[in-house]
């Protein structure tokens, strides 16, 4: 265990967890040796994942059978197989959670994606999932929209924990540090406990370079100061984008407004890293893993990244290198054509349409499975 890579991640001050869930990976043990071999310090899921999970074995069949059976609308069966999931991966974690006094061991659920526009409805359906899951070291994962904004604030307020997901702009990040940071003032101000709410602010790393990467290769044949910029550039925003959140995140939770607040317990709102798995296969498996690693960090990372970086990982602290090329690779992006803003608008744009998709192929997974005898 000690020259497993992934257990060294933990002692660099960087959380493992796994983006991945299926009932039997909790049933067969293998979520609890990932958690006492591996160090596995938490999970996250998706609408893409529980559609997988479903829609691509038969070991949840039964229990849609029964659900409909018993006259359920495909809502309520996705309802209770998606939270009947998380509790159990939930309780599997509880030892983390209680370990590390509430710094890890949580399991993520994200509210129904077609509320990625709506806050009220967000606000509602958070609530509402909170209450049926009923464990400590859960989150809500609410998008990281213009609309989700001040449902974040509301929920944080209300001593809700939540994952903030779907963000890519630096200028975003800073509202989502807004949003949890006046929440736990609001709450404050009510007299409540800021002491156990837990939040991340999950970052999604190679969408970005999967969407810039071909408009830096345009440049990459064509010679001159553009062609070096572009060498520069290519495959590496992605990692720039998220050094530069780091350095933002120290900055604002070191402030003195923050202190107050820590004062009286509350956390940081973790960086958690997402959307780690490498799209170019000319990069390495562990690129996102290897580039971030850093204190008070998450990677929430695939199956198949788990296994690729216990088996060939090199943990070293690196978050903070490089940051000043970092920020150059940034603001050189306008030489080439590039606005980072519209191109994390974008990503948000598609990335919530990402999500109502497979939600969708889902609800018509459990249509025809519901139907069947």
């Amino acid at each position: 265990m000690k020259n497993n890579p992934l257990n060294q991640l933990g002692m660099l001050g960087q959380s493992i967890w796994l983006d991945y869930i299926r009932r039997d990976l909790i049933a067969s043990g293998e979520l609890r040796h990932l958690i006492e071999e591996d160090g596995l310090r938490g999970m996250t899921s998706n609408p893409a994942i529980f559609k997988k999970a479903i829609a691509e074995s038969t070991i949840y069949d039964q229990d849609i059978r029964d659900l409909a059976l018993r006259k359920n609308d495909v809502k309520v069966i996705y309802e209770t197989l998606s939270q009947h999931d998380v509790q159990n991966s939930a309780d599997e974690f509880r030892s983390v959670y209680e370990k590390t006094d509430g710094e890890d061991g949580y399991v993520s659920l994200e509210v129904n994606p077609h509320l990625a526009r709506d806050t009220k409805g967000t606000i509602e359906e958070a609530r509402q999932l909170w209450a049926a899951l009923d464990r400590p070291n859960v989150l809500i994962k609410v998008p990281a929209t213009s609309e989700g904004l001040p449902a974040i604030r509301q929920l944080i307020s209300e001593g809700i924990n939540v994952n903030v997901t779907l963000l890519f702009g630096l200028p975003r990040y800073k509202q989502v540090t807004e949003a949890y940071i006046s929440g736990l003032e609001a709450r404050a101000i009510q007299g409540k406990p800021v002491k156990h709410i837990a939040s991340v602010a999950s970052f999604f790393l190679s969408r970005i370079d999967a969407l810039v990467d071909p408009l830096v290769e345009k440049f990459l044949e064509s010679g001159g100061n553009k062609q070096e910029i572009a060498k520069k550039v290519h495959g590496q925003v992605a990692i720039s984008s998220a050094k530069a959140a780091y350095q933002i995140y120290k900055e604002i939770f070191g402030s003195n407004r923050f202190k107050k607040l820590a004062d009286k317990g509350a956390r940081v709102q973790r960086l958690l890293w997402a959307s780690t798995s490498t799209k170019n296969p000319d990069y390495s498996d562990v690129k996102y893993v290897e580039a971030l690693i850093g204190p008070d960090t998450v990677n929430t990372v695939p199956p198949e990244t788990i296994d690729a970086y216990r088996d060939h990982g090199d943990p070293k602290s690196r978050l903070e290198q490089d940051v000043e090329e970092a920020n150059w690779i940034m603001s050189r992006l306008p030489e080439l054509g590039i606005s980072i803003d519209k191109v994390t608008q974008q990503l948000e744009d598609e990335g919530v349409q990402k999500f109502d998709e497979p939600f969708d192929k889902l609800m018509k997974t459990l249509t025809k499975k519901s139907s069947e005898r």
